[in-house]
């Protein structure tokens, strides 16, 4: 068989960017918890300035800082032998309250080594992982890489895309967030729109006591977390039900639909927030895409089939989405408000 030289060259040289990033994605969380990012965003300094401020050694933060040089994830300055961060890395690296928290979603990456082992059964057997069964770097590493888009987003475009939602939760609204996690949406909401009720709903018993603590810690009042399961928690006459990155990954998302249909007040409103995904595979064939079936291959899947689930995956897209809150579960309007490179934001009603 004949070799295209071209071809073949152009594809090493992509893979061994891909071996350099995943090389490097031990040294994003290690730059992350030992402040080297944060250290350099104060201003340009030498490898010796660096690990001064930070209390670490000289010939460790020599090699690292030339790595994430290397990478494009920090900028050198030959002349002077100086390192800095450009305004746009410092933002995704160095501001927890920046567009994008890059280390959070390293994090994310660390535990999917964890579970390799039990992966590879799971190709084999056909069986699934819980959330729970995860390390627990891919509960912070979630709620930090997904907190800086719902800062950005959740409060200043995708609630007021909802049909008069705003105007309710001003007023005094019943808002159930489910799949909470650790409760970013929720303390979010909460803090926005005191004169209304929250809460937080997830399976997930740890997460939720993370959320009560993270509420406490807020001053929240008027949101409160339970444990329970999308298909089964009590109460209703919601104003408002929100699904934010969770509906594709449970064991019953036409059930989960289904059951806040029930439980939403007739003029209720249905918000469900997923990953970006087009309806056909070739439309995901692009770096967010793979970002996102890497997830769903190994966390988003493995939980659905867990319990037995149809494993709608993080690429369901807007047609699969649609088929389950529409035909399945029963809503009569359903339309996209809203979009981001990393989320897809619809609006359903009974």
């Amino acid at each position: 068989m004949a070799v295209d030289e071209g071809k073949l060259q152009a594809f090493l040289n992509k893979a061994v960017g891909d071996l350099g990033a995943s090389m490097s994605a031990t040294l994003v969380l290690i730059g992350d918890e030992l402040g080297l990012y944060a250290a350099l965003a104060e201003g340009r300094c030498t490898p010796a300035e660096l690990a001064a401020r930070t209390g670490t050694v000289e010939r460790y933060v020599r090699e690292w800082l030339a790595n994430q040089a290397a990478g494009g994830y920090v900028e050198y300055e030959s002349a002077t032998g100086t390192y800095f961060l450009s305004e746009e890395q410092a933002l995704c690296l160095a501001d927890p309250d920046g567009p994008v928290d890059l280390p959070g979603g390293y994090a994310v990456v660390e535990d999917l080594f964890h579970v390799k082992s039990r992966a590879v059964q799971n190709f084999r057997s056909g069986a699934g992982m819980e959330w729970g069964d995860h390390h627990p770097c891919l509960f912070g590493g979630t709620e930090r890489f997904f907190r800086a888009g719902y800062r950005a987003h959740l409060l200043d475009s995708w609630l007021p895309a909802l049909d008069g939602v705003v105007d309710k939760l001003a007023a005094g609204a019943k808002v159930a967030d489910i799949g909470c996690g650790h409760g970013v949406t929720t303390i979010l909401m909460a803090q926005a729109f005191p004169e209304s009720q929250f809460v937080g709903i997830d399976y997930h018993d740890a997460s939720i006591a993370t959320a009560r603590e993270h509420a406490a810690q807020a001053g929240v009042a008027n949101a409160s977390f339970e444990v329970a399961d999308a298909t089964g928690y009590q109460g209703g006459d919601y104003d408002l039900i929100a699904f934010f990155d969770c509906l594709h990954d449970m064991a019953d998302p036409a059930g989960a639909a289904s059951h806040a249909r029930r439980s939403l007040k007739p003029d209720g409103h249905c918000m469900l927030v997923e990953p970006f995904a087009g309806d056909t595979v070739a439309d995901n064939l692009n770096p967010v895409g793979r970002v996102f079936y890497g997830a769903s291959s190994l966390i988003c899947v493995p939980v659905s089939l867990a319990q037995q689930g149809p494993a709608l995956g993080a690429q369901a897209g807007e047609r699969r989405l649609a088929q389950v809150l529409v035909d399945d579960a029963g809503f009569t309007r359903f339309r996209r408000v809203a979009e981001t490179p990393f989320n897809l934001v619809f609006e359903a009603r009974p």
